[in-house]
């Protein structure tokens, strides 16, 4: 009898140990769960808080910047033997609040050079369309220009060959060239017009005008306001 009781007794304390186990390993199980659910609110919310800051950025539509350097400018470029040219390249760079860039040639002229008909080196080079003379230095920030004014003496009714020499180094489309000259007596007569075929269909030339040595300054801006 006491032995069936004893017996009784265990099976008793073994069952309620099964119980006891088996209620503690679920706990881990749950809290697993728990934190995979959380998990993945906690990622759906990321992401919705996203998708707004994604949309707003592709959808701005806003125009970039320019780079500080590509406002519209005005660049006066001259040759000038004599300095005749070289004084009305300044009057106009005043004038427009422009840039100012001298052509020196490679080889300098020499008085020699420029005395006509002697067959000295002016003459040769006027006398050969194709000749280039050599340019010292270059415009380096070319492209920020959108308007050119170009100044030359006429040597034997054109253009001295170095300023074909000068548009040949560049591109001027998209471009305006404004050309003007100086001479005792000639006109600017084909002069602009030969050098336009030296630029690109696309350059816009505007017509040029002819100026005498003692020119002044207001003569120079009165010019300057009909053009612009």
């Amino acid at each position: 009898m006491k032995r069936g009781i004893s017996l009784l007794l265990c099976l008793v304390m073994f069952a309620l140990a099964g119980c006891g186990t088996a209620a503690s390993s679920d706990e881990p199980e749950l809290n697993s769960t728990q934190n995979e659910t959380q998990t993945a609110q906690s990622k759906s919310e990321d992401t919705a808080d996203s998708k707004p800051e994604e949309a707003g950025t592709a959808s701005s539509g806003q125009e970039p910047e320019k780079e500080p350097g590509m406002e519209n400018k005005t660049l006066v470029v001259y040759f000038s033997a004599t300095g005749t040219t070289e004084t009305l390249a300044e009057y106009a760079a005043e004038i427009l609040n422009a840039d100012l860039y001298e052509i020196v040639p490679e080889e300098p002229y020499t008085e020699a050079d420029l005395a006509y008909y002697t067959d000295g080196r002016a003459d040769q080079e006027q006398n050969d369309p194709s000749a280039r003379p050599a340019i010292s230095g270059s415009v380096d920030n070319m492209q920020e220009y959108e308007r050119v004014v170009i100044g030359y003496p006429i040597w034997h009714g054109q253009a001295p060959r170095i300023i074909s020499t000068f548009l040949e180094s560049y591109d001027f489309s998209g471009k305006t060239i404004l050309p003007f000259c100086t001479s005792h007596s000639s006109g600017i007569g084909s002069s602009a017009e030969n050098l336009h075929g030296l630029c690109s269909e696309q350059t816009n030339w505007t017509e040029g005008r002819r100026f005498e040595a003692g020119t002044s300054l207001e003569t120079v801006r009165e010019w300057l306001e009909i053009v612009q």
